[in-house]
């Protein structure tokens, strides 16, 4: 089941196993561990999914049935680094198909409602440049964009 020591819940209202699926279907290198289901005698119905362990790239998380209380917000997002332009396009588009909302700066809701952070690996080192001319530069250019442009964000970064 869990193998690492601190692994995320996300709380969802009765979908938990198609959130997995989905997550598993999205990254390459996932799977679905297992699937606990609510045993005879419990409030919820016998055989209910009620927990989903699944990996993510080996990133154990945890999706939990547990109802409608408590809602995803932007408050924890995951995060995604990418190495090139073409593996943030393909992850952007797919985890905002099917519902998902694009926001600013890299930030995106998937149609389950969890916030995402789709990152190339530039844009970091850019951000934190030891020129803070370029540094700013880089960061006014990102405000502009939802889904980052590697090669406007490097211009932007170099002045062009």
């Amino acid at each position: 089941m869990q193998t690492q020591k601190i692994a995320p819940c996300l709380w969802f209202d009765g979908n938990a196993e198609d959130a997995a699926k989905f997550y598993v279907s999205v990254f390459p290198n996932s799977r679905i561990v297992s699937i606990m289901r609510t045993p005879a005698g419990s409030p919820i119905p016998a055989g209910s999914v009620l927990v989903v362990y699944f990996e993510l790239e080996g990133q154990s998380f945890i999706a939990l049935n547990g109802g409608p209380q408590f809602k995803f917000n932007e408050a924890i997002s995951l995060s995604v680094s990418c190495e090139t332009q073409q593996e943030v396009d393909v992850l952007w588009k797919k985890l905002t198909d099917g519902g998902g909302v694009e926001s600013e700066c890299a930030w995106l809701k998937d149609k389950f409602g969890v916030s995402w952070q789709i990152v190339p690996n530039i844009l970091p080192r850019l951000l934190m440049d030891s020129d803070p001319a370029k540094a700013s530069r880089a960061f006014l250019a990102m405000m502009t964009m939802r889904k980052i442009d590697i090669d406007k964000i490097k211009r932007a970064a170099e002045g062009a």
